[in-house]
Protein backbone atom coordinates (compact mmCIF):
# COMPACT_ATOMS: atom_id res chain seq x y z
CA UNK A 1 0.00 0.00 0.00
CA UNK A 2 1.14 3.31 -1.00
CA UNK A 3 0.26 7.01 0.76
CA UNK A 4 0.20 10.42 -1.14
CA UNK A 5 0.07 13.19 1.57
CA UNK A 6 -0.93 16.59 -0.08
CA UNK A 7 1.30 19.24 1.89
CA UNK A 8 0.87 22.48 -0.38
CA UNK A 9 -1.56 24.35 1.78
CA UNK A 10 -0.97 27.89 3.12
CA UNK A 11 -3.11 27.82 6.21
CA UNK A 12 -4.17 31.39 6.61
CA UNK A 13 -6.59 30.88 9.04
CA UNK A 14 -3.91 29.89 11.88
CA UNK A 15 -2.18 33.25 11.31
CA UNK A 16 -0.03 34.80 13.24
CA UNK A 17 1.66 30.88 14.01
CA UNK A 18 1.08 29.84 10.45
CA UNK A 19 2.50 31.89 7.66
CA UNK A 20 3.17 31.75 4.35
CA UNK A 21 6.69 30.87 4.54
CA UNK A 22 6.05 28.02 7.41
CA UNK A 23 2.47 27.22 6.99
CA UNK A 24 0.71 24.94 9.90
CA UNK A 25 1.31 21.36 7.85
CA UNK A 26 5.27 22.15 9.08
CA UNK A 27 4.11 23.42 12.87
CA UNK A 28 3.47 21.36 15.82
CA UNK A 29 -0.43 22.19 16.39
CA UNK A 30 -1.53 19.05 18.32
CA UNK A 31 -1.73 17.67 21.57
CA UNK A 32 0.97 14.89 21.36
CA UNK A 33 3.73 17.27 20.55
CA UNK A 34 3.60 18.83 24.08
CA UNK A 35 7.06 16.89 24.95
CA UNK A 36 10.95 17.60 24.54
CA UNK A 37 10.71 16.94 20.97
CA UNK A 38 7.88 18.03 19.39
CA UNK A 39 6.77 16.52 16.02
CA UNK A 40 4.93 18.95 12.59
CA UNK A 41 1.75 17.76 11.42
CA UNK A 42 3.15 16.35 8.32
CA UNK A 43 5.62 14.86 10.51
CA UNK A 44 2.48 13.04 12.63
CA UNK A 45 0.89 12.26 9.28
CA UNK A 46 3.34 9.93 8.51
CA UNK A 47 4.07 8.75 11.70
CA UNK A 48 0.01 7.47 12.26
CA UNK A 49 0.89 5.14 9.08
CA UNK A 50 4.03 4.13 9.15
CA UNK A 51 3.08 0.02 11.03
CA UNK A 52 1.05 -0.20 7.72
CA UNK A 53 3.02 1.95 4.83
CA UNK A 54 6.39 2.36 5.01
CA UNK A 55 8.22 5.39 4.29
CA UNK A 56 9.66 4.07 0.97
CA UNK A 57 5.49 4.02 0.18
CA UNK A 58 5.15 7.41 1.18
CA UNK A 59 5.14 10.14 -1.62
CA UNK A 60 4.74 13.92 -0.50
CA UNK A 61 2.37 16.65 -2.61
CA UNK A 62 4.01 20.08 -1.94
CA UNK A 63 4.96 23.29 -3.92
CA UNK A 64 8.51 24.56 -4.82
CA UNK A 65 8.55 26.87 -1.90
CA UNK A 66 8.02 23.80 0.73
CA UNK A 67 10.05 20.76 -1.08
CA UNK A 68 13.09 21.70 0.97
CA UNK A 69 11.41 21.83 4.24
CA UNK A 70 9.40 18.53 3.48
CA UNK A 71 13.04 16.71 3.28
CA UNK A 72 14.34 18.17 6.22
CA UNK A 73 11.25 16.92 8.09
CA UNK A 74 11.16 13.74 6.57
CA UNK A 75 14.70 11.80 5.90
CA UNK A 76 13.44 8.96 5.58
CA UNK A 77 11.41 9.09 3.17
CA UNK A 78 13.26 9.19 -0.04
CA UNK A 79 13.67 12.44 -2.36
CA UNK A 80 12.41 10.98 -4.97
CA UNK A 81 9.03 10.71 -2.87
CA UNK A 82 8.61 14.13 -3.11
CA UNK A 83 6.33 15.38 -5.57
CA UNK A 84 7.00 19.26 -6.05
CA UNK A 85 3.81 20.84 -8.43
CA UNK A 86 4.25 23.23 -10.74
CA UNK A 87 1.78 25.02 -8.75
CA UNK A 88 -1.60 24.22 -7.52
CA UNK A 89 -4.35 23.25 -9.50
CA UNK A 90 -6.55 21.44 -7.07
CA UNK A 91 -6.49 18.25 -5.54
CA UNK A 92 -7.68 16.31 -8.79
CA UNK A 93 -4.47 17.15 -10.95
CA UNK A 94 -2.21 16.63 -7.80
CA UNK A 95 -3.39 13.22 -6.93
CA UNK A 96 -3.62 12.01 -10.53
CA UNK A 97 0.37 12.94 -10.37
CA UNK A 98 0.68 11.22 -7.56
CA UNK A 99 -0.76 8.26 -9.13
CA UNK A 100 0.92 8.49 -11.79
CA UNK A 101 4.30 8.16 -9.87
CA UNK A 102 2.87 4.92 -7.93
CA UNK A 103 1.96 3.49 -10.88
CA UNK A 104 5.00 3.58 -12.41
CA UNK A 105 6.42 1.72 -9.53
CA UNK A 106 3.96 -0.94 -9.12
CA UNK A 107 1.08 -1.71 -11.76
CA UNK A 108 -1.28 -2.68 -8.94
CA UNK A 109 -1.01 0.18 -6.69
CA UNK A 110 -3.05 0.93 -4.09
CA UNK A 111 -2.86 4.90 -2.89
CA UNK A 112 -4.49 6.56 0.22
CA UNK A 113 -4.50 10.09 0.11
CA UNK A 114 -4.40 12.34 3.46
CA UNK A 115 -4.00 15.65 4.57
CA UNK A 116 -0.35 16.96 6.09
CA UNK A 117 -2.88 19.59 8.07
CA UNK A 118 -5.28 16.72 9.91
CA UNK A 119 -5.62 15.91 13.85
CA UNK A 120 -5.95 12.22 13.62
CA UNK A 121 -6.28 11.20 17.57
CA UNK A 122 -7.22 7.71 17.25
CA UNK A 123 -4.31 6.70 14.13
CA UNK A 124 -4.95 2.73 15.59
CA UNK A 125 -8.35 3.29 14.14
CA UNK A 126 -7.19 4.63 11.05
CA UNK A 127 -5.22 2.12 10.06
CA UNK A 128 -8.06 0.05 10.38
CA UNK A 129 -9.98 1.80 8.15
CA UNK A 130 -7.26 2.15 5.28
CA UNK A 131 -6.64 -1.78 5.84
CA UNK A 132 -10.12 -2.32 5.18
CA UNK A 133 -10.52 0.23 2.48
CA UNK A 134 -7.68 -0.87 0.59
CA UNK A 135 -9.71 -4.39 0.36
CA UNK A 136 -12.44 -2.29 -1.10
CA UNK A 137 -10.73 -0.42 -3.45
CA UNK A 138 -8.78 -4.11 -4.87
CA UNK A 139 -12.02 -4.65 -5.96
CA UNK A 140 -12.73 -1.63 -7.44
CA UNK A 141 -14.40 1.17 -5.21
CA UNK A 142 -13.10 4.94 -4.81
CA UNK A 143 -13.13 4.81 -0.85
CA UNK A 144 -13.75 7.88 0.83
CA UNK A 145 -13.54 8.12 4.86
CA UNK A 146 -16.69 9.88 6.50
CA UNK A 147 -16.40 10.91 9.66
CA UNK A 148 -18.82 10.10 11.91
CA UNK A 149 -20.36 14.00 12.83
CA UNK A 150 -20.34 15.33 16.41
CA UNK A 151 -22.85 17.94 15.59
CA UNK A 152 -24.51 19.34 13.12
CA UNK A 153 -21.50 21.54 11.75
CA UNK A 154 -21.97 23.89 8.75
CA UNK A 155 -18.23 24.09 7.73
CA UNK A 156 -18.02 20.43 6.52
CA UNK A 157 -19.27 18.33 3.21
CA UNK A 158 -21.31 15.53 4.16
CA UNK A 159 -21.64 12.26 2.55
CA UNK A 160 -24.72 9.90 2.64
CA UNK A 161 -24.49 6.55 2.94
CA UNK A 162 -26.33 4.47 0.72
CA UNK A 163 -26.54 -0.08 0.55
CA UNK A 164 -24.04 -1.68 2.51
CA UNK A 165 -21.41 -3.21 0.15
CA UNK A 166 -20.21 -5.77 2.53
CA UNK A 167 -20.95 -7.32 6.26
CA UNK A 168 -18.75 -6.01 8.00
CA UNK A 169 -15.18 -6.27 7.51
CA UNK A 170 -13.23 -6.21 10.78
CA UNK A 171 -14.82 -5.19 14.13
CA UNK A 172 -17.62 -2.26 13.56
CA UNK A 173 -16.83 -1.28 9.98
CA UNK A 174 -18.52 -1.61 7.22
CA UNK A 175 -18.36 -0.21 3.40
CA UNK A 176 -21.27 1.30 1.73
CA UNK A 177 -21.60 2.90 -1.98
CA UNK A 178 -22.00 6.73 -1.76
CA UNK A 179 -25.73 7.77 -2.45
CA UNK A 180 -24.67 11.13 -2.74
CA UNK A 181 -21.77 14.47 -1.84
CA UNK A 182 -23.68 17.51 -0.18
CA UNK A 183 -22.02 20.38 -0.30
CA UNK A 184 -21.58 22.25 3.26
CA UNK A 185 -25.46 23.06 4.62
CA UNK A 186 -27.24 25.86 6.46
CA UNK A 187 -27.58 24.88 10.10
CA UNK A 188 -31.25 23.48 9.57
CA UNK A 189 -30.03 20.89 7.04
CA UNK A 190 -27.39 19.72 8.96
CA UNK A 191 -29.26 18.76 11.99
CA UNK A 192 -31.09 17.15 10.18
CA UNK A 193 -28.62 15.01 8.55
CA UNK A 194 -26.51 14.28 11.86
CA UNK A 195 -30.34 12.83 13.20
CA UNK A 196 -30.82 10.64 10.21
CA UNK A 197 -27.91 8.71 11.25
CA UNK A 198 -27.18 8.29 7.05
CA UNK A 199 -24.56 11.34 6.87
CA UNK A 200 -21.26 12.14 7.80
CA UNK A 201 -18.55 14.47 7.00
CA UNK A 202 -16.41 14.46 4.36
CA UNK A 203 -12.80 14.82 5.20
CA UNK A 204 -11.35 14.37 2.03
CA UNK A 205 -9.45 11.26 2.67
CA UNK A 206 -9.52 8.37 0.11
CA UNK A 207 -8.18 4.88 -0.34
CA UNK A 208 -8.39 3.39 -3.83
CA UNK A 209 -6.04 1.63 -6.92
CA UNK A 210 -4.33 4.15 -8.69
CA UNK A 211 -4.48 2.33 -12.16
CA UNK A 212 -8.64 3.22 -11.44
CA UNK A 213 -8.59 6.62 -10.38
CA UNK A 214 -6.44 7.80 -13.47
CA UNK A 215 -9.23 6.08 -15.86
CA UNK A 216 -11.88 7.76 -13.74
CA UNK A 217 -10.34 11.07 -14.40
CA UNK A 218 -9.64 10.32 -17.91
CA UNK A 219 -13.46 9.36 -17.79
CA UNK A 220 -15.00 11.90 -16.19
CA UNK A 221 -12.62 15.10 -16.27
CA UNK A 222 -10.44 14.73 -19.80
CA UNK A 223 -9.46 18.67 -18.12
CA UNK A 224 -7.17 16.89 -16.07
CA UNK A 225 -6.86 13.33 -17.68
CA UNK A 226 -5.69 14.20 -20.73
CA UNK A 227 -2.84 16.03 -19.47
CA UNK A 228 -1.83 13.49 -17.60
CA UNK A 229 -1.25 11.59 -20.29
CA UNK A 230 1.56 12.86 -21.46
CA UNK A 231 3.47 13.79 -18.09
CA UNK A 232 2.87 9.79 -17.16
CA UNK A 233 4.70 8.66 -20.58
CA UNK A 234 7.64 11.07 -19.23
CA UNK A 235 8.20 10.75 -15.81
CA UNK A 236 11.85 8.82 -15.19
CA UNK A 237 13.12 10.37 -18.96
CA UNK A 238 15.45 13.28 -19.30
CA UNK A 239 11.99 15.27 -20.79
CA UNK A 240 9.99 14.64 -17.43
CA UNK A 241 10.58 18.17 -15.73
CA UNK A 242 9.69 19.75 -19.29
CA UNK A 243 6.77 17.87 -19.90
CA UNK A 244 5.18 18.44 -16.39
CA UNK A 245 5.86 22.39 -17.43
CA UNK A 246 3.87 21.99 -20.55
CA UNK A 247 1.00 20.19 -19.27
CA UNK A 248 0.75 21.19 -16.18
CA UNK A 249 -0.51 24.69 -18.05
CA UNK A 250 -3.06 22.97 -19.03
CA UNK A 251 -4.75 21.27 -16.40
CA UNK A 252 -7.88 21.81 -14.96
CA UNK A 253 -7.94 23.84 -11.64
CA UNK A 254 -10.34 20.91 -9.86
CA UNK A 255 -10.82 19.01 -6.67
CA UNK A 256 -10.92 15.49 -6.74
CA UNK A 257 -14.63 15.35 -5.10
CA UNK A 258 -16.34 17.10 -8.36
CA UNK A 259 -13.73 16.01 -10.72
CA UNK A 260 -14.34 12.02 -9.87
CA UNK A 261 -16.16 11.32 -6.70
CA UNK A 262 -19.61 12.95 -7.81
CA UNK A 263 -19.43 11.38 -11.17
CA UNK A 264 -18.60 8.07 -10.80
CA UNK A 265 -20.53 5.16 -10.17
CA UNK A 266 -18.25 3.23 -7.97
CA UNK A 267 -18.11 5.47 -5.09
CA UNK A 268 -17.87 4.20 -1.23
CA UNK A 269 -17.79 5.20 2.03
CA UNK A 270 -16.48 3.76 5.07
CA UNK A 271 -17.94 5.31 8.21
CA UNK A 272 -15.79 6.07 11.00
CA UNK A 273 -15.15 8.12 14.46
CA UNK A 274 -11.30 8.93 14.52
CA UNK A 275 -11.53 11.88 16.92
CA UNK A 276 -10.78 13.64 13.68
CA UNK A 277 -10.12 17.90 13.14
CA UNK A 278 -9.37 19.82 9.85
CA UNK A 279 -7.90 22.72 12.35
CA UNK A 280 -9.51 24.66 10.16
CA UNK A 281 -9.19 27.83 12.39
CA UNK A 282 -8.10 28.51 16.10
CA UNK A 283 -11.42 27.83 17.51
CA UNK A 284 -11.08 24.19 16.08
CA UNK A 285 -7.55 23.83 17.74
CA UNK A 286 -9.29 25.07 21.19
CA UNK A 287 -11.97 22.34 21.07
CA UNK A 288 -9.39 19.43 20.66
CA UNK A 289 -6.44 20.99 22.75
CA UNK A 290 -7.19 19.59 26.75
CA UNK A 291 -8.39 21.99 29.25
CA UNK A 292 -8.31 23.37 32.58
CA UNK A 293 -10.72 23.45 35.40
CA UNK A 294 -12.20 26.52 33.55
CA UNK A 295 -11.72 25.43 29.97
CA UNK A 296 -8.98 27.24 29.01
CA UNK A 297 -6.73 25.78 26.22
CA UNK A 298 -2.94 26.68 27.00
CA UNK A 299 -0.13 26.68 25.20
CA UNK A 300 2.98 28.15 26.59
CA UNK A 301 3.37 30.22 29.94
CA UNK A 302 0.30 31.80 31.28
CA UNK A 303 -1.69 32.84 34.28
CA UNK A 304 -5.20 34.07 34.59
CA UNK A 305 -7.84 35.66 36.56
CA UNK A 306 -11.58 35.29 35.90
CA UNK A 307 -10.48 33.52 32.50
CA UNK A 308 -13.10 30.91 31.05
CA UNK A 309 -13.00 29.33 27.24
CA UNK A 310 -10.07 31.12 26.09
CA UNK A 311 -7.65 29.42 23.84
CA UNK A 312 -3.89 30.85 24.85
CA UNK A 313 -1.23 30.24 22.78
CA UNK A 314 2.35 31.67 23.37
CA UNK A 315 5.79 30.54 23.06
CA UNK A 316 8.38 32.48 25.83
CA UNK A 317 6.56 35.70 26.85
CA UNK A 318 4.00 34.95 30.33
CA UNK A 319 0.40 35.78 28.97
CA UNK A 320 -2.09 37.14 31.96
CA UNK A 321 -5.68 37.53 31.15
CA UNK A 322 -8.38 39.34 34.05
CA UNK A 323 -12.06 38.44 32.94
CA UNK A 324 -11.50 37.20 29.58
CA UNK A 325 -14.31 34.74 28.01
CA UNK A 326 -14.38 32.90 24.45
CA UNK A 327 -11.65 34.74 23.09
CA UNK A 328 -8.16 33.35 20.97
CA UNK A 329 -5.33 34.71 21.74
CA UNK A 330 -2.38 34.16 19.84
CA UNK A 331 1.13 35.51 21.02
CA UNK A 332 4.18 34.93 18.51
CA UNK A 333 7.33 36.82 18.49
CA UNK A 334 6.26 39.99 15.80
CA UNK A 335 2.09 39.52 16.23
CA UNK A 336 -0.23 39.23 19.10
CA UNK A 337 -4.19 37.93 17.48
CA UNK A 338 -7.00 39.03 20.14
CA UNK A 339 -10.37 37.88 19.24
CA UNK A 340 -13.89 36.31 19.87
CA UNK A 341 -14.06 32.38 19.45
CA UNK A 342 -17.07 33.03 17.43
CA UNK A 343 -14.92 35.08 14.76
CA UNK A 344 -12.38 32.57 14.11
CA UNK A 345 -12.81 32.78 10.81
CA UNK A 346 -12.09 36.25 9.82
CA UNK A 347 -8.23 35.86 10.40
CA UNK A 348 -8.22 34.98 7.02
CA UNK A 349 -9.75 38.43 6.21
CA UNK A 350 -6.78 40.04 8.75
CA UNK A 351 -4.23 38.33 5.99
CA UNK A 352 -5.88 39.36 2.78
CA UNK A 353 -5.92 43.02 4.11
CA UNK A 354 -2.09 42.52 5.85
CA UNK A 355 -1.32 41.05 2.09
CA UNK A 356 -2.95 44.47 0.47
CA UNK A 357 -1.10 46.11 2.49
CA UNK A 358 1.95 45.11 1.65
CA UNK A 359 2.84 43.72 5.26
CA UNK A 360 6.13 41.01 5.89
CA UNK A 361 4.23 39.76 8.40
CA UNK A 362 2.75 36.99 6.00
Amino acid sequence: MYALILAGGSGTRLWPYSRSSKPKQFLALSPSTAGAEPRSMLQETVDRILPLIPPSNVFIATGSLYAQMTAEQLPDVPAENIIVEPSGKGTAPCIGLGALHMLRRDPNAVMAVLSSDHIILRADRLREVLSIGARAADQGSLVTIGIQPAGPATGYGYIEKGEQLQAAWRGDYQVFKVRQFVEKPDEERARAYVDSGDYYWNAGMFIWRAAVVLNELEAHCPGVGTPLKPIGAAIGTPSEESALLRNWADMENIAIDVAVMERTAHAAVIPADLEWSDVGDWSALADILPHDADGNAVVGKFVGLDTHNTLVFGGERTIATIGAQDLLIVDTPDALLICPRHRAQDVKAIVMRLRAQGSRLL
